[in-house]
């Protein structure tokens, strides 16, 4: 198991758990995708993803209480670790290396100078 490293969808997650600010459920990651990045995910393929996420040690799922409007079931909450913040700022600085290094970047523009 590659315990430092994210594959994408897993950032993705996992950058959408750190947003929610530990209310986060598979349900509300499902329709964060679909509203930020206009992108279909199944609920299976969430909550596989949390649970690789939470085998990684990056994140911590919990049972929070039953609600009425749950019909008295309980959600599986999570909350995002040390571990799992320490694993975006990296991939958000090796990314961040990486864009700075290509050539044909316009500074601040945002756009390629194709010559």
């Amino acid at each position: 198991m590659r315990h430092g490293v994210l594959g994408e969808f897993e950032e993705l997650v996992l950058l959408i758990i750190a947003m929610q600010g530990g209310e986060s459920y598979g349900l509300a990651v499902r329709n964060e995708i679909a509203k930020q990045l206009k992108r279909k995910a199944t609920i299976g393929a969430v909550h596989a993803t949390i649970a690789r996420l939470e085998k990684k040690g990056m994140v911590k799922t919990y049972m929070g209480d039953p609600t009425n409007a749950r019909g008295g079931r309980r959600k599986r909450l999570i909350n995002i670790t040390k571990a799992g913040h320490n694993a975006l700022a990296q991939s958000r600085d090796l990314k961040l290396s990486l864009w700075s290094q290509i050539p044909s970047l316009k500074p601040d523009s945002g756009s390629f100078n194709y010559e």
